[in-house]
């Protein structure tokens, strides 16, 4: 049999089989021994081959190769990764700024990673409704920034359906990541593409201005147009996984670009005379926040944080 992984629940998988029943797969132990190194080897969106079992149920024996994942550092075992989905046409990630706040930190690893493995990225504000002046004038900065990079951004309100109608037709037909810290509002706005669904939610904590998780498992939630939306777990943190330091360059759109006028060709816009990266940051044609954020996952592969992935 083969089919499509719908759902992980971290022991289960909920497969779709070609012919449209629904299984619950386990993995089968000896697929544990090939040397992936991950805390979920199968992950939602992963065509795979499985074998009934007399309970009714199914292991599943192989994983097809996969076109794309969006992969992270495991946050709890540094030399494993966590596969947050596979074969997906895009990704949403879902950010707000304010109510809590996301990080540029955490929008440009996801960004990076997804440029690493071919994913294209919408960005999308949300809680449009919640801002004041402040807020609405440093969200109009950020759309700003990340638009002129060449990411598309749009900004919403998933509590009032206010800019919702943006999504509708970027959706349709096609596999869509959605992912970003916990209490942006990823459930709301399911809630408010699929009124069925009835996900449920959590305010953020007042104490630290942060969410708290609502969704605990991965799924595929099927969209009337056709497609999918894959629905995960709030991260607070995304590790980047497997991008060797030569190749990061290429993962920051506008830092590719002026690196082509550096004097060196292994420059790593750190320290080396003549760097057109650095010099760009000086002149504000990269923006402080993207640079920093590109000097961080330096750091990482420096201090040994990226691993193989499997």
């Amino acid at each position: 049999m083969h089919g499509l992984v719908i759902k992980n629940t971290g022991s289960w998988y909920t497969v779709r089989t070609d012919d449209g029943q629904l299984i619950n797969c386990k993995i089968k132990g000896s697929f544990r021994l090939k040397g992936i190194r991950s805390t979920n080897p199968v992950a939602v969106g992963d065509r795979v081959a499985m074998a009934p079992s007399v309970e009714g149920t199914a292991f599943i024996t192989a994983i097809d190769d996969r076109r794309n994942y969006i992969i992270r550092k495991s946050p709890n075992l540094s030399k494993q990764s966590h596969i947050i989905a596979a074969n997906v046409d895009q990704a949403l990630l879902i950010v707000t700024v304010n109510y809590p706040q996301t990080s540029t930190t955490f929008i440009d690893r996801f960004l990076a990673s997804a440029e690493a493995y071919s994913v294209p990225v919408v960005l999308v504000f949300n809680k449009a409704d919640l801002l004041g002046g402040d807020d609405r004038r440093y969200q109009d900065m950020m759309m700003e920034l990340y638009g002129n990079i060449g990411y598309r951004c749009i900004a919403l309100s998933a509590h009032t359906g206010q800019g919702v109608e943006q999504l509708l037709p970027l959706l349709a037909g096609k596999i869509t990541l959605l992912s970003g810290n916990s209490g942006v509002g990823k459930s709301t706005l399911i809630n408010r593409i699929l009124p069925g669904t009835n996900l449920r939610t959590a305010g953020i904590s007042d104490a630290h201005n942060t969410g708290m998780h609502t969704t605990t498992f991965s799924e595929m939630l099927e969209l009337p147009a056709g497609g999918y939306l894959i629905d995960t777990p709030g991260i607070k943190g995304f590790g980047t996984f497997d991008i060797e330091r030569e190749e990061l360059t290429s993962y920051f759109k506008e830092i590719f670009q002026f690196s082509e006028g550096c004097r060196f060709n292994n420059c790593t816009h750190t320290h080396e005379p003549g760097c057109a990266v650095r010099g760009a940051v000086d002149a504000h044609y990269i923006s402080e926040s993207r640079y920093q954020s590109y000097l961080s996952m330096l750091e990482d592969k420096e201090e040994g944080k990226y691993r193989e992935a499997f």
